[in-house]
């Protein structure tokens, strides 16, 4: 009976001690981990369908017929209103003439658009066109704490919600990190290409990706909507690195979503990432659908040690 107990009590005592390792070791981290992943956020943008840029206003019809205004231009005009018969042979010839041609002209303005013209130019454009996803990656020694504090600025006044205050946050991202190469230590950059009705959610799937890397996100304005938090734990951190050996690296990231096809090209050297900062900083607002920046750490003081950024962004390459 004894033997029976010990045997049935055996796996009990394993799960326990398992339990116990595991929570021994989230609290013995818990706190290093919410001091070295503090981070920020900008975002703002819409996936809609665009508008053709060639697209007219829509043709007037009159009840029973067409209206006037489209001859020559497209329509018909006077001859079809004035009946032939009355005249002389003259001008029954002259009006059966621009009768023809009004045809001819309907016949050939119909054919223009619906084979390459504004019609099917609108509807090609408009229901489903190519999106291009673009992420670029930079990790700057700890030294650059300038830029977090450059970030912090333009997370508070940033206007996310508006095609020109999501471009300017683009320009004044990519220009913070461009007058700061000194501090360039990693990079990477890429782009992946899909279809409107698709793109939304691939870049999601890379802005959650990179926000999971956070244990908290203590500042963010997204579509407008600031956000400031300060964990007790990130202040304390804060207060340690001072202290202590100054930290190792700040990593931000940049977003964004285009409409066409635009390619960030491969990063191995520090030149091919200034030609890559230059490049995202320029896209035009017209062109431009979402954009997110993210930076870690973002608390004052608050760092990736090395041991994070081999952990967490296992694709960045040296620079």
């Amino acid at each position: 009976m004894g033997k029976r107990i010990q045997q049935a009590t055996k796996p009990l005592l394993k799960s326990l001690f398992a339990l116990f390792l595991v929570l021994t070791l989230a609290f013995s981290h818990g706190g290093d981990a919410l001091a070295a992943r503090t981070g920020g956020r900008i975002g703002g943008g819409s996936f809609r369908a665009p508008t053709s840029r060639t697209y007219s206003s829509p043709r007037s019809y009159a009840p029973g017929g067409y209206g006037g205004g489209y001859y020559p231009g497209g329509g018909f005009g006077f001859p079809f209103l004035l009946p032939l018969w009355g005249f002389g042979g003259g001008f029954g010839s002259l009006f059966s003439i621009l009768i023809f041609m009004a045809i001819a002209n309907f016949i050939f303005q119909t054919f223009r658009r619906a084979n390459g013209g504004e019609v099917l130019e609108d509807t090609t454009y408009s229901s489903n066109p190519t999106v291009s996803i673009s992420r670029l990656q930079v990790g700057l020694l700890a030294n650059a704490r300038s830029l977090q504090t450059e970030l912090n600025a333009i997370a508070a006044s940033a206007d996310t919600n508006s095609s020109q205050g999501r471009t300017e946050i683009l320009q004044e991202t990519s220009l913070a990190l461009l007058r700061h190469p000194e501090y360039w230590a990693y990079a990477d950059g890429g782009t992946q290409q899909a279809r409107l009705s698709a793109a939304e959610a691939d870049f999601n799937r890379l802005s959650l990706a990179e926000r999971s890397k956070f244990t908290a996100e203590t500042l963010s304005n997204v579509n407008n909507q600031l956000k400031e938090v300060t964990p007790q734990a990130a202040l304390t951190a804060t207060a340690e690195l001072e202290n202590a050996a100054p930290g190792e690296y700040i990593v931000v990231t940049i977003l964004a979503a285009t409409l066409g096809k635009q390619a960030i090209p491969a990063i191995n050297t520090a030149d091919d990432l200034r030609q890559a900062l230059r490049q995202i900083g320029s896209i035009s607002g017209d062109n431009l659908l979402a954009i997110e920046v993210l930076w870690a750490p973002q608390a004052d003081g608050d760092t990736l040690s090395s041991d994070d950024l081999l952990t967490e962004y296992t694709n960045l390459k040296m620079v």
